[in-house]
């Protein structure tokens, strides 16, 4: 039976990966600015504890509220994210990744910052989107995570109700032809090389 990085994480088949959406954060339109980081705090507390008393085996926490997206966000959108993940570290039980919508490098970087297992991203392919044109720079992000020295796994989001891509194939088309194949993780400058890099195909859900 093939093992794969969510079985590294998780320790089951089929993880139950649960949404922890934030509410809209500082620099966003919808900013409740009287209630402030505390109110988003708050939500974020009541919603991991509901979650993770339902019995989900990990925790996707993501700006879900940070509308309309940005490809490129400001460093508040992060920085905030990292105060509000940090301040949840006590009361994480289970494996937690991050998303900054829609910014790659940005995501890998709060990674880092707060310890995330995994991030999930859109990292390849130009699109026409919601939000106007969103082309993508795989190369970019990689060469950024691998200066990063991140542990963390990426996945990659093949689909989503906000965009359609540019080309006129059918959007599963290319994957199912040029599988997304990369090393599961990146050689750290701090910690001794895995055992060995292996290169894992798969295609992950959004």
């Amino acid at each position: 039976m093939t093992t794969t990085w969510l079985d590294e994480v998780f320790n089951v088949r089929k993880p139950v990966i649960a949404m922890l959406h934030l509410a809209a954060l500082p620099g966003d339109p919808g900013y409740d600015s009287a209630g402030g980081i505390g109110a988003v705090l708050a939500r974020a507390r009541e919603e991991l504890d509901a979650l993770q008393s339902g019995g989900v085996d990990g925790v996707m926490v993501s700006n879900e509220f940070s509308l309309p997206y940005l490809t490129k966000t400001e460093p508040i959108t992060a920085i905030t994210m990292a105060r509000i993940i940090g301040e949840l570290l006590p009361d994480l039980s289970v494996p937690y990744g991050v998303n900054v919508l829609w910014d790659g490098r940005a995501s890998i970087d709060l990674a880092v910052a707060t310890g995330a297992q995994f991030v999930r991203e859109i990292f390849t392919g130009v699109y026409a989107s919601d939000f106007g044109l969103w082309d993508t720079n795989v190369g970019e992000v990689a060469r950024h995570r691998a200066a990063s020295a991140v542990l963390t796994s990426s996945c990659c989001s093949t689909s989503s109700r906000s965009r359609r891509p540019t080309s006129p194939s059918e959007i599963w088309s290319p994957s199912r032809k040029q599988p997304f194949s990369r090393p599961c993780r990146t050689r750290s400058a701090y910690r001794a090389p895995p055992p060995a890099h292996r290169l894992m195909r798969r295609r992950c859900g959004g």
